[in-house]
């Protein structure tokens, strides 16, 4: 209460100095004087409002991670109390009752309510989601603190970021966990068209604004594909460009883009926008593909920044620390409740028990386990994160792979992030190649065996190459070889046969995302997954095999 009365004077300001949308709609080069004057106090108040929240975010976010435990004992309640349930009785999947003594505590809560996996095949297709899809953005206070930390980090690494007309988004989807509230929405991105929702409409806003400071995107999966479009409908947005209003300096940019694609995708972004700092997305399952092509090719030279680590569940990880390459992740103690079940190295058993985030080890790596309000249960994430660090009693951490990703066709287990690593290897070796995406098909999945040995199917989209050579395909299976014992050993008796790769177009894999986001149980953020369970998203892909 005593926030929403010192907050009160300032949207009311506001409203007073607020002009018609319709003028603020204005190029700014067509805008009066004085109208530029007020929209650029409006946002320079709107600057200092958001100051003011991040810095008490920042102090309630200090108070709790000291005191772990207890907040962790609040978060529960609250997701107790959100949910409906009497603080008593709670049901388990099985129907058997619990009893959690009235004032529930997180040991009582983590004896009697089981561990629920979450598996890819629910939610790629039975639409049971154990944890309910969220909308476009993740509401709640952990969101909300996300966002504004997140905003308040990102202006002190790069100042002039949050100046006018300095950010733009060029997806439908936002990479800020919830969209800023008023009086900060002003801050939002001031140069894309209202209501603007097509990639197409949102990229040309973006093109006419020469002076931008930050690009976002929903992921930077989404963001490839922009670029992707970008150079294969450049010449039309050129002529869409210089069709602008008469005597504005859009046909200049127009030759200005042209030129920009004549000189080949790397550092693309920057000769469109000089001033261009860093690339704003949402770290979400399967983007570190399509970060790496991106900062190698259309954004090298730029910083990349998650502002958080979100699930189908809500926010899980803040961000505070957007100067460092890659993303570290702060698991705050707050709602939603976490749990983290460690990852037995080497181990078919799997951990007896879950710890809170003050018990946390450095150098360990757990999985993820979530209960929120919405869908109450102790639900396994499959995301395994490793602790890097700690921020008063709680832990830093990196994601490190996803646990229902695994191939596995004799008993070999081969993770996602193994995977990944023998593909980086091969693909080293395919001159001028670099690699934009990949997924893999178990051979029963598409029967594609054949009476021959269970094998991999492997489909990749490049960069730089047109064309596999048998030889160039053989490497996978000799990295794949390299990293995995187990799998050496299989293929030397010649119980797995040789993986197989096939080279797909771009569009492939935006066919792939459009099945998945069909599915009842889509969710957001959105993953990519890297083994498919099912044949008609497997079959996506193999429509679309170059060689």
């Amino acid at each position: 209460m005593l926030l929403l009365l010192l907050l009160l004077p300032l949207p009311l300001l506001l409203l007073l100095l607020l002009p018609p949308l319709a003028l603020l709609r204005q190029p700014q080069d067509a805008r009066p004087s004085w109208l530029s004057w007020l929209a650029g106090l409006q946002h320079r108040m709107a600057g200092g409002a958001l100051c003011w929240a991040a810095a008490w975010q920042q102090r309630r976010l200090e108070q709790s991670t000291l005191h772990a435990g207890q907040s962790q004992q609040q978060a529960l309640m609250w997701c107790l109390r959100e949910a409906g349930r009497p603080l008593g009785p709670l049901q388990g999947t099985t129907g058997r009752v619990y009893d959690v003594f009235g004032a529930t505590d997180t040991s009582t809560f983590r004896n009697h309510l089981p561990l629920i996996k979450a598996t890819q095949a629910q939610e790629e297709e039975s639409g049971g989601q154990l944890l309910p899809p969220t909308s476009t953005q993740c509401y709640g206070e952990a969101s909300l603190q996300a966002t504004l930390l997140g905003l308040a980090a990102l202006s002190k690494a790069f100042p002039e970021v949050l100046t006018p007309g300095g950010i733009a988004c060029v997806t439908p989807t936002s990479p800020w966990p919830r969209p800023l509230p008023w009086p900060w929405r002003i801050l939002d991105q001031v140069v894309s068209a209202p209501g603007a929702k097509h990639p197409g409409a949102l990229l040309l806003e973006a093109l006419r604004s020469p002076g931008l400071r930050a690009l976002e995107a929903g992921t930077a999966t989404e963001l490839l594909d922009v670029f992707s479009g970008l150079e294969a409908n450049g010449e039309e947005l050129a002529e869409a460009m210089a069709a602008g209003n008469p005597g504005s300096p859009l046909p200049s940019r127009a030759a200005e883009l042209r030129e920009a694609l004549d000189l080949g995708p790397r550092g693309l972004a920057l000769r469109l926008w000089p001033k261009l700092q860093v690339v704003v997305t949402l770290d979400a399952g399967g983007q570190t593909e399509a970060v790496a092509a991106l900062e190698a090719l259309w954004c090298h030279g730029l910083a990349f920044f998650s502002p958080a680590y979100a699930t189908s569940g809500g926010v899980v990880g803040l961000n505070l620390w957007p100067e460092q390459a890659h993303g570290r992740y702060l698991l705050p103690p707050g709602a939603p409740f976490i749990e983290l079940l460690p990852v037995k190295e080497g181990a078919q058993e799997e951990a007896a028990s879950t710890v809170l985030l003050a018990e946390a080890q450095k150098g360990k790596e757990y999985e993820l386990v979530l209960t929120n309000h919405a869908g109450l249960a102790r639900c396994r994430l499959g995301d395994v994160v490793q602790v890097v660090g700690a921020y008063n009693q709680c832990p830093v951490i990196r994601f490190v792979r996803r646990l229902g990703q695994a191939l596995n066709v004799r008993g070999e287990d081969i993770q996602e992030d193994v995977f990944t690593e023998a593909l980086g290897r091969a693909v080293g070796q395919w001159p001028g190649a670099k690699l934009l995406d990949h997924s893999c098909v178990e051979s029963s999945i598409l029967d594609s065996s054949q009476g021959s040995a269970p094998h991999y199917e492997v489909f990749v989209a490049l960069r730089g190459l047109r064309n596999l050579s048998e030889e160039n395909r053989d490497k996978l299976d000799h990295c794949l070889q390299e990293v995995s014992p187990r799998y050496k050993s299989l293929r030397f008796r010649g119980s797995v046969g040789p993986a197989r790769v096939h080279l797909v177009g771009r569009e492939a894999f935006r066919e792939l995302r459009a099945a998945l986001a069909a599915c009842p149980s889509s969710r957001f953020p959105p993953e990519m997954p890297r083994v498919l369970r099912h044949r008609h998203l497997a079959e996506c892909l193999q429509r679309r095999v170059l060689s």
